[in-house]
C-alpha cells in the first residue's frame, strides 16, 4: 500500500467524471465501536454496503483507514486494489451492490471519527467530523457532494452510551455490555454531512411545535461539563430559529429530529449535519461569559440551522460554490439573531469583527472571488475562510438591499422548492432571484461574487468648498453617508445621505459637517476612511457617540487605516487609551482591546514597543479596576490584562495576588481566566512547573491539562522552547488541541531571542510535515510555527525553490509571508519620534 496522501486529493474533473458514470441510491454503514474505551485499540471495524447504478465499467470508492479486508461486488469477491485512499472496483454491472469490509482508525486530529478520553471521569467520547472529505475515514464512500444517497447507520457501542446519528433510532438491541442501534434511513444527503456520535453524553430533551409539525430536540455534552451548559438559552434560541426559518423559507424543517451536541477537541465552531449538529465545547463556559459570547453562540446556532436548508436540503455540486451555503448561513446567522432573538446587536458585531476577517483575507495575495475556482479537495479545505463566510455574507446584505428583503426570501423559497434534495450551482440561484425581483442580478454577481479585492472609500477636498468620495478598485455601491455635528462634546447625527458610488470619484456635499461617516449603517463592503477633520472629531468624542453601529464602524475604520499604515499606530493607540474605557457595548469592546494589543506587538517599531507595551499593560489594569463589578466589561478588561501581562512582567505581583484571591470585586475568576493569568506568569518567568502542577491539581480536566501544557511550554527557557519545538514536529500522539497548546507555548511572549534559531529548520521541514501529516494537523504546524522574523529573505528563498510544492502548502506560506511583510511595512511607515 502506498501513502494515501498521493491519491487522497480528489480533483473536480475526476469526481465529475465519476458522477457521470455512477448513480448512487442507498448506503448502509455498520460500525463496531464497542471497543472504543480500550485505549490500546487504534481502530474499529466498518462495513459499508453501497447500492448504485453504473454506466461505467469501473470506478473507485474512497476509504482511508488501517486496512481494507474484503470487497464483494454483486456477490463475488474482488481482488483488493487499494492504495490507502482509493479502492479500485472493476467489472461493474448496470445495477450494483458493493460491500467493503475494513478497519477504520480512531482520530486524534478531529478528522473522521475522533476519540476522546475524559480525564475527569475516565469516560470515552466519540464523534465524527467530515467536511469537506473525511467521511472516507469512517466508511467506504463516493466522497463528493453531488453523489447523494439515503444512508442507514447501524452502530454497536457499549451499553449505557448515548448513540446518535442523523436520524431517529429505528431499532435497538441490548446485549451483554453492548448495544446495537439501527437508525432510520436518511433522506438523500451528501456523505460529508452524515454523522455519528457515541458516549455517555449528558442529555436534555425538549420539543418544538408548529401546527401539526413536532420536532424532537436533544442537547448533549460530556457529563463532566453538564453543570456548565446553559441549556435553557441554547434551546430557546433553537426554538426561535425554527420559528423564524419555517416562516422565512416556507419549507418545513425536513430532517425529523434536531439534536445538537457539544464535543471536545473540535476543529470548527460547528457543523450542520442534518439532525445531529455538532458544536465546539468552547460554547460552554466554566463560570464566566459575556453577553457577546452568548450572542456569538446564538449566531452559530442560527448559522447551522440555516444550513438545514442552504447546504443540506440544497447542496452545491462541487466546492466552487461553497459560498452557496456558507455565505448564506453567515448572513442568516446575523439576520435571524436580530429578527428572532434578544441579540439585536448582531449587525454591530458583524460590522466590527466579522467583516474585519473578510477585509484581512481579501487583501492577501491568495484572495479569491466568493465564487471560487476550487480544483481539488486541498484547495477546498483552505477555502473555509473570510471570503467564503464574511465577505459573502456582506455582499448578500447588499443583495438584500438591492432586490428587497421580500424578493430575496421569495427567491430562496423558489430555490428550495426547485432543487430540494439536489445539487446546484450559482446560476440556479440567480435564475430564481432575477425572476422574482426583476433586477439585473447577473451584473451584480459579476461585480461582487466573481471578482476579488476590497475597495477603499475616502473623502477628498477638491477646493472651493467641494469634496468628493474617492474609491480605489471601483465597484458599484449603494450606501449611506452620515453627517454629524458636535454638540456639547457629543457627535450628533444631522442626516444620512443615500447615494450610488460606482466611479473613482463621486461629488459629495459635506455641508461643513464635523464628522462624515462613509458607509454609515454598513450597507456595503468597503474600507471606509476618515478624513482629517472627521478623525480629529473622533479623537475627541468617539465614546460619547450614542449609536453603537456607528461607533463600531468608526472603530473598524481606525483599525483598517492602522493595519494599512495610513494611521500611525501610536495615534490609534492614543484613541484606544482615551475611549476604550468609555466603550459601553460589549459587542465592540473585546475587539477593540484585541486589536490594540495586536497593534502594539506588530505595528509599533521595536525601539518604541516596550514603552507602548507598558502603557497598554497599565491601561488594561486601570480598565479592570474601574469597570463595574460583575460587568461584562470587567471580564473583557480582565482577559485583556492577562494577555498584556504575558508580554510584560511589570505587574506580575498584581497577577499573583489575583490568583491568590485578591481579584477585583465582582470578577468571576473561573478556571479558564485563572489559567490565562498563570500562563502570563509562566511566560514572563514569574511562575514555574511547581505552580503549574498546583493549578492542575485544582483543575484536572481536559481544558486544564491543555492549558497546563501551554503554560509549561511558555516558560522563557531555551531548553523548554526547544522541547516544545520538538514535540510540535515529532510527537504524533498529540491531539489537535494539544498541538495548538504546544505551538502557543513555543511562541509565547514573542520571545524571538529564544526561538529565532529554529527559523532555518522550519523551512527545511514544512514540505515533509505536509506530506506526512493530515492536512488539519499539517496546516497548524505550518502556520503556527512560521517565523516572525525581521526579514523576508528565508521565506522568499523557500518559495522560489519550491514552486512545485502542493498548492495548499504554498498558499499557507504565501499568506504567512504577507502577514509578516505587512508588519514590516507598517512598522517602517511609522513617523519618526520627534
Amino acid at each position: 500500500m502506498n501513502s494515501p496522501n498521493a491519491t487522497a486529493n480528489l480533483t473536480r474533473e475526476e469526481t465529475a467524471e465519476r458522477a457521470a458514470g455512477i448513480t448512487l441510491h442507498r448506503v448502509r454503514v455498520e460500525l463496531d465501536l464497542s471497543g472504543a474505551p480500550e485505549r490500546a485499540r487504534t481502530g474499529f471495524p466498518t462495513v459499508t454496503t453501497l447500492e448504485f447504478d453504473a454506466t461505467a465499467s469501473e470506478t473507485w470508492v474512497d476509504f482511508i483507514g488501517e486496512s481494507v479486508d474484503r470487497v464483494v461486488l454483486n456477490g463475488a469477491e474482488q481482488q483488493l486494489d487499494w492504495d490507502g485512499a482509493r479502492l479500485r472496483i472493476t467489472g461493474l454491472a448496470g445495477q450494483n451492490i458493493l460491500t467493503v469490509e475494513a478497519m477504520g482508525a480512531y482520530s486524534r486530529s478531529g478528522e473522521g471519527l475522533h476519540r476522546f478520553h475524559d480525564p475527569v471521569d475516565g469516560s470515552t467520547y466519540l464523534y465524527t467530523q467530515y467536511e469537506p472529505a473525511d467521511s472516507r475515514r469512517v466508511m467506504a464512500c463516493f466522497e463528493q457532494p453531488d453523489m447523494k444517497a439515503a444512508y442507514t447507520f447501524v452502530v454497536s457501542a457499549p451499553a449505557g452510551w448515548q448513540v446518535l446519528s442523523n436520524q431517529r433510532t429505528a431499532n435497538a438491541v441490548e446485549g451483554i455490555g453492548v448495544q446495537t442501534v439501527e437508525f432510520a434511513p436518511t433522506l438523500p444527503i451528501s456523505s460529508y454531512i452524515t454523522a455519528v456520535a457515541a458516549g455517555p453524553y449528558a442529555r436534555i430533551d425538549d420539543e418544538w411545535r408548529r401546527g401539526d409539525q413536532v420536532v424532537e430536540l436533544g442537547l448533549f455534552c460530556r457529563a463532566s461539563l453538564a453543570q456548565h451548559l446553559e441549556s435553557e438559552e441554547f434551546l430557546a434560541v433553537t426554538k426561535q430559529g425554527l420559528d423564524f426559518f419555517t416562516d422565512a423559507f416556507a419549507f418545513p424543517y425536513p430532517w425529523g429530529k434536531y439534536d445538537q451536541i457539544l464535543v471536545p477537541e473540535y476543529n470548527l465552531g460547528a457543523m450542520e449535519n442534518p439532525g445531529l449538529v455538532t458544536f465546539t465545547e468552547a460554547y460552554i463556559t466554566r463560570g464566566a461569559a459575556t453577553d457577546a459570547q452568548r450572542a456569538g453562540r446564538a449566531n452559530t446556532i442560527l448559522h447551522e440551522m440555516a444550513h438545514m436548508w442552504f447546504g443540506d436540503l440544497v447542496t452545491m455540486r462541487w466546492w466552487d460554490d461553497l459560498w452557496l451555503k456558507e455565505s448564506f448561513a453567515d448572513y442568516m446567522g446575523a439576520h435571524a439573531s436580530v429578527a428572532a432573538t434578544r441579540f439585536t446587536d448582531a449587525w454591530v458585531s458583524f460590522a466590527n469583527r466579522r467583516k474585519a476577517w473578510a477585509y484581512t483575507q481579501d487583501q492577501l495575495p491568495t484572495t479569491h472571488p466568493i465564487v471560487a475556482d476550487i480544483p481539488d479537495l486541498e484547495a477546498a479545505k483552505l477555502n473555509f475562510d473570510g471570503i467564503t463566510y464574511a465577505k459573502g455574507a456582506s455582499v448578500l446584505k447588499q443583495l438584500v438591499a438591492y432586490v428587497g428583503e421580500d424578493a430575496f426570501f421569495e427567491g430562496a423559497r423558489r430555490y428550495f422548492a426547485a432543487h430540494a434534495y439536489g445539487n446546484t450551482t450559482l446560476d440556479d440561484l440567480l435564475v430564481q432571484l432575477e425572476d422574482v425581483s426583476g433586477r439585473d442580478v447577473r451584473s451584480w454577481s459579476a461585480a461582487w461574487l466573481e471578482t476579488s479585492g476590497v475597495s477603499a472609500l475616502s473623502l477628498e477636498d477638491e477646493g472651493e468648498g467641494r469634496v468628493a468620495i474617492v474609491q480605489t478598485d471601483p465597484r458599484p455601491h449603494r450606501l449611506r453617508v452620515g453627517r454629524y455635528d458636535v454638540q456639547d462634546g457629543r457627535p450628533v447625527l444631522r442626516d444620512r445621505i443615500e447615494l450610488d458610488v460606482a466611479d473613482e470619484r463621486t461629488p459629495f456635499d459635506r455641508a461643513d459637517a464635523d464628522l462624515v461617516l462613509l458607509n454609515d449603517e454598513d450597507l456595503t463592503y468597503a474600507k471606509a476612511r476618515l478624513d482629517e477633520r472627521s478623525l480629529a472629531t473622533v479623537e475627541e468624542t468617539l465614546s460619547a457617540m450614542d449609536d453603537a453601529l456607528a461607533r463600531g464602524l468608526i472603530w473598524a475604520s481606525l483599525w483598517n487605516a492602522t493595519r494599512d499604515g495610513e494611521l500611525p499606530a501610536k495615534r490609534y493607540l492614543a484613541v484606544v487609551r482615551r475611549h476604550a474605557q468609555g466603550e459601553g457595548n460589549i459587542m465592540l469592546l473585546p475587539g477593540v482591546l484585541m486589536n490594540a494589543q495586536f497593534a502594539v506587538r506588530h505595528y509599533v517599531p521595536g525601539d518604541a514597543r516596550a514603552d507602548e507595551q507598558r502603557a497598554w499593560l497599565d491601561l488594561t489594569w486601570q480598565g479592570l479596576q474601574t469597570a463595574d463589578a460583575g460587568s461584562d466589561a470587567q471580564l473583557a478588561w480582565a482577559r485583556a490584562f492577562a494577555d498584556a501581562a504575558s508580554f510584560d512582567g511589570a505587574r506580575a505581583d498584581d497577577v499573583r495576588r489575583m490568583l491568590e484571591g485578591a481579584a477585583p470585586e465582582g470578577l468571576n475568576l473561573d478556571p479558564d481566566l485563572r489559567w490565562q493569568l498563570l500562563i502570563a506568569l509562566a511566560t514572563t518567568g514569574a511562575a514555574g512547573a511547581e505552580e503549574v502542577e498546583a493549578e492542575l491539581a485544582r483543575d484536572d480536566t481536559a481544558s486544564g491539562r491543555t492549558a497546563g501544557r501551554q503554560a509549561l511550554a511558555s516558560r522563557p527557557v531555551a531548553e523548554v522552547r526547544a522541547e516544545a519545538w520538538d514535540a510540535a514536529w515529532n510527537d504524533l500522539e498529540l491531539s489537535n488541541d494539544q498541538l495548538d497548546a504546544t505551538i502557543s507555548g513555543f511562541r509565547a511572549g514573542s520571545r524571538r531571542d529564544l526561538v529565532a534559531g529554529f527559523d532555518g529548520e522550519y523551512f527545511e521541514r514544512i514540505a515533509g510535515v505536509w506530506a506526512e501529516r493530515s492536512i488539519e494537523l499539517a496546516k497548524r504546524v505550518v502556520s503556527g510555527l512560521f517565523p516572525a522574523s525581521d526579514s523576508l529573505e528565508q521565506v522568499d528563498a523557500w518559495l522560489a525553490a519550491h514552486e512545485d510544492a502542493p498548492a495548499a502548502l504554498r498558499r499557507i506560506v504565501i499568506e504567512q509571508r504577507d502577514h509578516l511583510a505587512r508588519d514590516l511595512r507598517v512598522r517602517a511607515a511609522q513617523p519618526a519620534e520627534g
